[in-house]
């Protein structure tokens, strides 16, 4: 169940299922066309509005544009994730001034290389 302080990790249908229905595509033709690791439900979950993280997000992107050319189709610019979800990319959060005072997070990358010595 949602509590109210969370917001939706559903967000509708997205862009990108209009676009993969314009030009006929299914979501083995992502799968197959991605140089990453896809599966099949996670193109059927971005396709419905299921919150995605940031780098499946250009997975996906990426793998649309990639299919599209294989169909021997030319489009005026690749699409972009802005392009094919309504949702911003989701960012990392960023840790407290508590955690960097108190020292448990480095808070910049010289101390990220000495606190693994």
């Amino acid at each position: 169940m949602e509590s109210p302080l969370e917001p939706s990790r559903n967000h509708g249908t997205q862009p990108l299922d209009a676009v993969m229905l314009e030009h006929c595509l299914g979501n083995h033709d992502l799968v197959a066309a991605s140089a990453e690791p896809m599966t099949h439900k996670a193109v059927v979950r971005a396709r419905k509005g299921r919150q995605l993280t940031a780098h499946m997000q250009r997975r996906m992107a990426a793998a649309l544009n990639k299919a599209v050319a294989l169909q021997g189709k030319t489009v005026e610019r690749e699409w972009q994730v802005s392009d094919l979800f309504t949702y911003p990319e989701p960012r990392k959060p960023r840790p407290s001034r508590q955690q960097e005072s108190n020292g448990t997070i480095p808070s910049t990358p010289n101390e990220q290389s000495t606190s693994l010595q």
